[in-house]
């Protein structure tokens, strides 16, 4: 990967000659209005990484801020958009590596109705993590970055329930017997019901993963503070997510939607030949 051509891409695709207003970033020429998998932070901070460490540690921190300032705007158009019934459940378009779908999930569905995607709820948890890691990232410098950093902590804490827990109508994305993430249709009035089809749907949960070193939050008082009172006091959000009351190695804390039991069982489905 060559750094500086890949800033140039992605600071290029996030001006105002390509992005709405609202934050919405284009899919492809032929269809402005679709969407694909949120992964420009993701992008941006593997860039600033890899220049970093090629820097012996001195990254490119302005263009990391410029770039986290223009996905506010995009995580702001997804949260806004593609989360129907603001449960933190979100909807999309080709978003489980397939632009082939055998329909198409940008578009009202024939039977009426909605479907809750595993996959586009799991991107946008991927896309808390890395605009998290970001903040943090910037934090070290600018502790202006810590009370954002805490919302995209608590952020992604909510969708990564959302995906573990039963709603309130008893169908989750999750599914104990086949130990597997399937996305779920909602037909109005006539209940909902899991589209039990093993496919990278139940895979892309897998994605959404971070961790904390014990550092940053030494590092962070008021991150942290916010995070362990989080941690004592919505014990309700806090225990589907993986390792919050266990750190890890050298105090690491590990973020994850699919924590270890249920990582081993989806695992077992993706490792069967």
């Amino acid at each position: 990967v060559d750094p500086e051509f890949a800033k140039e891409q992605l600071t290029l695709m996030l001006r105002e000659w390509y992005m709405h207003p609202n934050g919405q970033i284009p899919a492809y020429e032929w269809a402005y209005g679709d969407v694909n998998p949120p992964v420009h932070a993701w992008a941006a901070l593997r860039v600033y990484q890899i220049e970093k460490k090629n820097r012996n540690g001195v990254g490119d921190r302005k263009f990391l801020a410029r770039i986290f300032q223009k996905l506010m705007l995009n995580f702001t158009w997804w949260v806004n958009r593609k989360d129907a019934e603001g449960m933190n459940v979100f909807e999309g378009g080709f978003l489980g590596l397939d632009n082939i779908g055998v329909f198409d999930r940008s578009r009202p569905l024939p039977t009426g109705g909605r479907i809750a995607q595993s996959d586009g709820t799991s991107w946008m948890a991927m896309y808390c993590l890395n605009m998290l890691a970001i903040a943090l990232e910037l934090a070290a410098e600018d502790d202006t970055y810590e009370d954002v950093a805490s919302k995209f902590w608590e952020h992604f804490i909510f969708i990564a329930n959302a995906m573990n827990n039963l709603g309130k109508d008893g169908i989750s994305l999750w599914d104990e017997e086949d130990g597997f993430y399937y996305d779920v249709l909602h037909l109005h009035g006539q209940g909902s019901e899991a589209m039990r089809v093993r496919s990278m749907v139940g895979l892309i949960p897998l994605f959404a993963v971070g961790s904390i070193e014990p550092e940053v939050l030494d590092r962070l008082p008021a991150f942290r503070r916010r995070l362990n009172w989080f941690i004592e006091n919505r014990t309700d959000l806090t225990e589907n997510v993986s390792c919050m009351r266990t750190p890890g190695m050298g105090e690491r804390r590990l973020l994850a939607v699919a924590y270890r039991e249920r990582l081993e069982k989806v695992l077992t489905v993706m490792l069967d030949e």
